[in-house]
């Protein structure tokens, strides 16, 4: 590889990940946002279980799905239209498991049942690679 190469690669890399991060930033306050539920005072204050394994699982599907993007992109434009794309997808599935099969989600992660955590956890988890797998174009 020659030294220009490995250049172009290397400030790619920077633009690349670094605008992962400002997508996870982003992701954290939308995410945030959706949810009735205040997930950082749960995790930070009351130390909920419940609230850091659900958003954790958020964090990690979301992660898939943006890394499927970067993988899968052809530009910073396709790779942030994909981003904003995985982003939107990942707040809709906390939407589908509140008001669909899950009513009493926000009530079950306040009250710190592990449970509830875990299976919220899991669906964004698999929401996020389904969600990478349909990037892989």
């Amino acid at each position: 590889m020659e030294q220009h190469d490995l250049l172009t690669a290397v400030m790619n890399f920077g633009l690349y990940f670094g605008l992962s991060i400002v997508f996870l930033v982003i992701f954290k306050f939308a995410y945030a946002f959706v949810t009735p539920h205040d997930e950082w005072k749960l995790i930070k204050e009351e130390k909920s279980t419940s609230a850091a394994i659900g958003f954790g699982g958020a964090i990690i599907g979301f992660s898939l799905a943006l890394a499927s993007a970067a993988t899968n992109s052809v530009s910073m434009v396709d790779f942030a239209t994909w981003g904003l794309i995985a982003l939107v997808a990942q707040c809709v599935a906390f939407a589908i498991v509140r008001f669909g099969f899950m009513p009493k989600i926000v009530q079950r992660i306040e009250d710190n049942e592990i449970s509830a955590g875990v299976m919220l956890g899991v669906i964004n988890v698999s929401i996020g690679i389904l969600n990478a797998a349909c990037m892989s174009y």
